[in-house]
C-alpha cells in the first residue's frame, strides 16, 4: 500500500497552522499522531490534496492546571497522559481508562485531541470528555471558542469543529471529591469496544449523587445515560433503563439485543467500579 501525492506542510505555530487551513479548506488534512490518519492514507480511504503535520507546534503539548481545571493540549500523548501525576490526582477516569486504549505502541504516538478530533464512537477518550464535562477548544484564523463535549459530538464521526477549525485543548473542570469508574466490554484486551462505559459521580453514604454516564462503542456516538445514571442514583444498578438512552442496532458486531445487553453490562460494572464494588 502506497500513499496517495499530497503537499506536505509543517507550521510552527498554531496561527499559521490555522492560516494554512483557511487557503486549503476541504482539500487539507490535520496530523495529530497518525495512529488512525496513516492507516486511512495508506488505504487510499482518502486522498487529501495537503497534509497539515501539526507535530512542530509545541504549545499544543502539556497537561497544566488553569484556574480551575484542567487543560491538556491537544497533541499531548497518550503515553504522557498515563504518566502524569496531574492527570491521576486531577482527571483519574482518564487514567483508569487508558490501559484499555489499544497498545502501547499506539499509546506511544497517538494524542488526546486526535482521539476527540475523530470521535470515533467505539473510542475510550470521547467517552471520558463527556463523562467529565469536558470542554473543547475549537481554534480558526476569526479565533478560538470553547464548547462543552455534550454539544461538540454529534453523530458518527461527526463534532461541531468547523472545516476551517483546529482541535487546540480541552479543559476538564476539577472535582476532587468526585469517583470514577469504568469498564468497557471488547473481545480482546486493545480491541475496539464492543461495549464501554465511563462513569463519573459523588458518593455520600453508599448512594450515588450527580452521576454522569457515557456510553460508547454501542451508538453513533459517545452518549451520556441520563435515564439510566438517574435510575441509578435510585439504587437500580442494572442499567435496565439503559435502552431509553442508547440505540443499537444491529451490525458485524452483534445483533441488536445482544449489543444493548453487552451496554447493560458495560453500564453496572462501570457503576460497581465507582462504588468500589467488586466486579467479579
Amino acid at each position: 500500500m502506497k500513499f496517495p501525492a499530497f503537499k506536505y506542510l509543517r507550521p510552527s505555530s498554531v496561527a499559521e497552522a490555522a492560516a494554512q487551513l483557511a487557503e486549503h479548506g476541504d482539500d487539507a488534512r490535520l496530523l495529530a499522531g497518525g495512529q488512525t490518519l496513516m492507516p486511512v492514507l495508506a488505504m487510499r480511504l482518502a486522498e487529501p490534496e495537503v497534509l497539515i503535520d501539526l507535530g512542530r507546534i509545541e504549545n499544543l503539548r502539556g497537561i497544566a492546571l488553569e484556574d480551575d481545571a484542567l487543560r491538556l493540549g491537544a497533541m499531548t500523548r497518550y503515553v504522557d497522559l498515563e504518566r502524569s501525576a496531574l492527570v491521576a490526582e486531577h482527571a483519574p477516569l482518564i487514567t483508569r481508562a487508558l490501559p484499555y486504549v489499544a497498545h502501547v505502541a499506539i499509546r506511544n504516538r497517538g494524542t488526546i485531541g486526535g482521539s476527540v478530533a475523530l470521535a470515533d464512537p467505539a473510542a475510550e477518550m470521547p467517552a471520558c470528555m463527556l463523562a467529565l464535562g469536558a470542554e473543547i477548544e475549537l481554534t480558526s484564523t476569526e479565533g478560538n471558542r470553547w464548547i462543552a463535549a455534550e454539544d461538540y459530538f454529534l453523530g458518527l464521526y461527526e463534532t461541531a469543529r468547523e472545516d476551517t477549525e483546529i482541535l487546540t485543548a480541552i479543559r476538564i473542570p476539577l472535582a476532587p471529591e468526585r469517583r470514577v469508574g469504568f469498564y468497557e466490554v471488547a473481545r480482546r484486551h486493545g480491541d475496539y469496544a464492543l461495549a464501554g462505559a465511563a462513569a463519573v459521580g459523588d458518593v455520600e453514604d453508599g448512594r450515588i449523587q450527580g452521576l454522569r454516564v457515557a456510553m460508547f462503542g454501542c451508538d453513533d456516538l459517545p452518549v451520556l445515560a441520563k435515564t439510566a445514571a438517574k435510575a441509578a442514583e435510585t439504587g437500580v444498578l442494572d442499567g435496565a433503563w439503559l435502552e431509553a438512552d442508547v440505540s443499537p442496532t444491529s451490525n458485524i458486531n452483534g445483533e441488536a439485543h445482544i449489543r444493548l445487553a453487552q451496554a447493560r453490562v458495560a453500564f453496572r460494572r462501570a457503576v460497581t467500579d465507582l462504588l468500589g464494588v467488586s466486579n467479579g
